[in-house]
């Protein structure tokens, strides 16, 4: 199988390695808007063809691509394959808007091809556990739960690549670009959202970014269960993400992520499971090293993208599924705008 990549940042270096750990996979192609970064890129790697182009990547001959570019151009990229006939999976969010995100599930419909997204931390084992506990009925249809995310980003973050901060590129702030990942935890978990009530602010990083650097948000569920979500950037140190839900008896189930990266199970009270664990580890890692943590689980869910297309089944995560966690934060941002509660379409 032929597979390409579009985007040569960071988070590429996570799925070529992926790619090239599967069977019967070849990574035959990457571009990039930089060319000379395309082909760097691709000299490292050992691929052998790199591109300045998308549709010159296309016309390579590939049966799939991963998308690895800023927020915005994800539409562009997806849009691209689906006019090829080319599956594709896509780095979250799905897109900065949800119109955007049902354009590009449209468009992957009509052309017959498999379309995932990638929430890498769907496969840590202990979000795996929550998940299998409510499907084989240790655990209780959630009832309640939330997402508490004390993160650390700074100047030199935001201003390592142009796209970061700014509504326009990135599409939002700790809501979109970090928590998103939580977010669709909690959703995974406790079934789909109908109502969101939140707020916003830019309360530390006014001369940085244009986007959130904190928020807050109540999300009312289709099941009648209730959740919160805490957010901020501007912890220092940054104490890590903890996701958690519990039951109508009682039972809850919950896991840390500390360091980022790397999750456990921190309180785990199922009868005969009992768990209250301590801290992770260190905080305040480099985005390099948050992105080496998550290495093991872009590879598992990226394997599970190849295998969805060998097998002729939908990927873990489809372009619908991921656009659930977008619609909560859209929802949230146009509730601090309005200073009401959101309805969310089932």
């Amino acid at each position: 199988m032929r597979i390409g990549i579009i985007g040569c940042g960071r988070i590429a270096r996570n799925h070529v390695s992926a790619l090239r750990g599967i069977d019967g996979v070849r990574v035959a192609a990457v571009a990039d808007v930089d060319a000379r970064r395309a082909r760097a890129f691709a000299q490292e790697h050992g691929v052998d063809k790199s591109f300045g182009d998308v549709e010159q990547l296309l016309d390579a001959g590939l049966g799939a691509v991963t998308i690895c570019t800023p927020h915005a151009e994800h539409e562009a990229g997806v849009l691209a394959a689906a006019r090829r006939g080319v599956h594709v999976l896509c780095e979250k969010p799905i897109a900065l808007r949800v119109e955007q995100a049902e354009r590009m599930i449209t468009a992957t419909d009509a052309a017959g091809v498999r379309f995932g997204v990638l929430f890498q931390r769907r496969f840590w084992p202990a979000a795996a556990r929550i998940r299998a506990a409510i499907d084989d009925g240790r655990m209780g249809l959630p009832i309640c739960g939330g997402v508490v995310a004390r993160l650390n980003r700074g100047a030199d973050y935001y201003r390592a690549e142009p796209w970061r901060g700014r509504w326009e590129t990135e599409g939002g702030g700790v809501l979109m670009t970090q928590v998103i990942h939580h977010i669709d935890l909690l959703q995974w978990f406790m079934g789909p959202a109908r109502k969101v009530t939140g707020r916003c602010a830019t309360l530390v990083h006014q001369q940085i970014v244009e986007v959130e650097d904190t928020a807050a948000a109540l999300i009312e569920f289709a099941s009648g269960a209730l959740a919160t979500v805490q957010a901020g950037t501007t912890f220092q140190p940054g104490l890590g993400v903890q996701v958690w839900v519990s039951d109508a008896h009682g039972r809850t189930a919950s896991l840390m992520e500390s360091p980022e990266g790397i999750a456990y199970t921190d309180v785990r009270t199922l009868p005969g499971e009992e768990t209250f664990a301590g801290a992770g580890g260190p905080s305040d890692l480099s985005l390099a090293e948050i992105h080496d943590h998550l290495a093991p689980y872009h590879a598992l869910h990226i394997a599970d993208f190849v295998a969805a297309l060998r097998d002729g089944r939908d990927p873990a995560v489809t372009g619908r599924e991921a656009l659930r966690s977008l619609a909560i934060v859209e929802a949230v941002y146009e509730s601090s705008r309005s200073g009401s509660a959101v309805e969310l379409s089932s």
